[in-house]
């Protein structure tokens, strides 16, 4: 609705005219005004706050435990490899199988080529001598992308290894260290 440009201005922005009030009340009709409802007391306590969502969630997951497939990546693959330095005690390698030696360096050869491979076990072990690193482990990978050759860095790490005199023993890793994808090997002290 338009006020009357000749209409006086009113006091307040909030101000209605009696046109406006008027024609309201003609539009809304007759109406009767509401009491106010007395606060309401409850009839029971309140319960005590649950975490619901949360135990849905615990329960959703051990049903997807239960239900999905195993992952083959999780599942250990490939032949463990291990050898013994001729004249060494073989409860030395037990130990070494059984995880009793702190590991104290790790190199990773993943995505890297035979020769780079090569040069970087090679770097590594003499850096670990220097350093007085004498368990270390070497990350070689299980080769699932290998092709028909099989896992070449695993061979490889197999073979550099049995050539060094340094080496006392090496063992295929423990499986929450890597597993068949990774070799734990002691250094003789220089």
């Amino acid at each position: 609705m338009r006020r009357r440009a000749d209409a006086a201005p009113s006091s307040g922005a909030d101000a209605v005219d009696d046109d406006d009030a008027r024609l309201f009340r003609e539009a809304i009709g007759d109406v009767r005004r509401l009491e106010e409802p007395a606060a309401a007391e409850p009839t029971r306590p309140r319960p005590a706050p649950e975490p619901l969502q949360s135990e849905r969630d615990e329960a959703s997951v051990r049903g997807e435990l239960l239900t999905h497939a195993i992952d083959p990546g999780a599942v250990e693959l490939g032949e463990a490899i291990s050898y013994l330095k001729p004249g060494q005690p073989l409860n030395l390698l037990q130990k070494l199988r059984r995880g009793q030696f702190s590991v104290r360096a790790e190199i990773d050869l993943h995505e890297m080529s035979a020769a780079v491979a090569r040069e970087a076990i090679r770097e590594f072990l003499d850096d670990c001598r220097r350093h007085d690193e004498l368990c270390v482990r070497i990350v070689h990978g299980k080769g699932l992308r290998s092709k028909a050759q099989g896992p070449v860095l695993k061979q490889l790490t197999d073979t550099l290894l049995r050539r060094r005199a340094d080496v006392l023993a090496f063992a295929s890793a423990r499986p929450a260290q890597g597993g068949t994808g990774a070799v734990v090997v002691l250094l003789q002290r220089l």
